[in-house]
């Protein structure tokens, strides 16, 4: 199905054209030759935002942020093949968690999570040194100050879009969602190859390769699913085959996959290397009252690069916990995931086993908290939807 679908090529936002209708004062420049251009880029940018488009768009042109990406991301797939007590060590020193269990050796994924302050300055005395003399695991050193570098420059790019999102909607709500937030949650991903899928062991034992388990689902490296915060803010990938060789996206490929409920199709999203891509999410399109799309997505994990892991940087801004979602001028039976589930080839898709609707989980008045709660429990908990994937 994927090889016959669609490719999406992403609106590229410029980093100065952000910067532009960002400023501070929320005010348009006014010279005769500027304002134009601008106001064709703010129309662009909610033609992609918005309901008629995919619900995301690239970014290009951030400076001094290429050489960040080319040392954090070959690090995800070097702690995923870590054995189990290393991991937990280089983890522990960096201030890292994880949100899957590790010992499942059947993952297709694994993870690797900190909590990401706003405005976080840089100190290398944050970071705990390691507690260790192994020269294998020096590579590790500059883990977690590359990821609070890193992460903290995609927050701001999506703090800079949600003003420009407010300044074209009307109001202050995308915005002050996220400051109110102080914190977003930083993930560093390992997507397994086939052939490459090891399975950290005890250290008194060998690593083994162990056969991964190709269900229903195979030809996908993440399920179905909506983001539920505000906006997702995400590198393009990077591609590493067995013998640690790296590769940039395939033809600008991130093997991100929507469903296009305008066309009713899944389109693979294509955006130029070394771009941020930034994805509205439900809490986004609640709080701006359906006026930004939130899209259904996957990642596809195509046969012929069954021999390569794909490696990436994802950052999401959420609103404060106890930020209550009210749906007064929003209705929910319109949003994008029940109007999806009514719309979406489910033969294909298969969304209406996998996929909860926003309808089921949503009340009016929730917090965030609430919503992300009963969010997770019916994707994931032990009788979600996605629980026996």
């Amino acid at each position: 199905m994927v090889e016959e679908c669609e490719n999406l090529e992403l609106y590229d936002l410029h980093y100065s054209d952000l910067m532009a209708l960002s400023s501070s004062d929320h005010q348009l420049p006014t010279t005769s030759e500027t304002t134009p251009y601008l106001e064709t880029v703010m129309t662009t940018i909610m033609k992609n935002l918005g309901p008629s488009g995919p619900g995301l768009l690239a970014i290009t042109g951030v400076p001094k942020v290429s050489g960040l990406r080319q040392t954090l991301l070959p690090m995800a797939r070097k702690l995923a093949l870590l054995n189990s007590e290393d991991r937990k060590s280089v983890l522990k020193d960096h201030g890292l968690g994880t949100d899957v269990p590790l010992k499942n050796n059947d993952r297709t994924v694994s993870p690797f999570a900190m909590q990401l302050k706003y405005n976080q300055n840089r100190d290398t005395n944050s970071i705990c040194q390691p507690n260790h003399d192994s020269e294998n695991l020096n590579e590790f050193k500059n883990l977690g100050n590359t990821f609070k570098e890193l992460g903290n420059c995609m927050i701001e790019l999506g703090l800079h879009l949600a003003k420009v999102c407010d300044n074209i909607i009307g109001g202050h709500e995308l915005a002050h969602a996220l400051l109110e937030s102080h914190s977003a949650k930083g993930r560093l991903i390992h997507y397994h190859s086939h052939q490459n899928n090891l399975i950290s062991q005890p250290s008194n034992t060998k690593q083994t390769l162990k056969k991964p388990n190709l269900n229903n689902h195979s030809n996908l490296w993440q399920q179905w699913h909506y983001d539920y915060g505000v906006f997702t803010v995400l590198t393009t990938p990077m591609f590493i085959s067995c013998d640690g060789q790296e590769y940039p996206s395939s033809n600008g490929h991130m093997y991100l996959q929507i469903f296009d409920p305008n066309k009713n199709i899944v389109v693979l999203v294509k955006a130029p290397v070394g771009s941020f891509i930034v994805q509205v999410g439900e809490s986004g399109e609640i709080i701006s009252k359906g006026k930004l799309h939130a899209s259904l997505h996957s990642v596809y994990r195509p046969k012929n690069l069954g021999n390569m892991s794909r490696e990436i940087f994802v950052v999401f801004l959420q609103p404060s916990w106890s930020r209550r979602l009210y749906l007064y001028d929003f209705s929910v039976e319109n949003s994008s995931s029940d109007n999806e589930e009514n719309q979406c080839p489910k033969k294909s898709l298969e969304t209406g086993k996998l996929v909860p609707r926003l309808c089921d989980r949503l009340k009016d008045g929730m917090t965030f908290a609430e919503f992300s709660r009963e969010t997770t429990k019916q994707y994931y908990g032990s009788s979600g939807l996605q629980s026996k994937r």
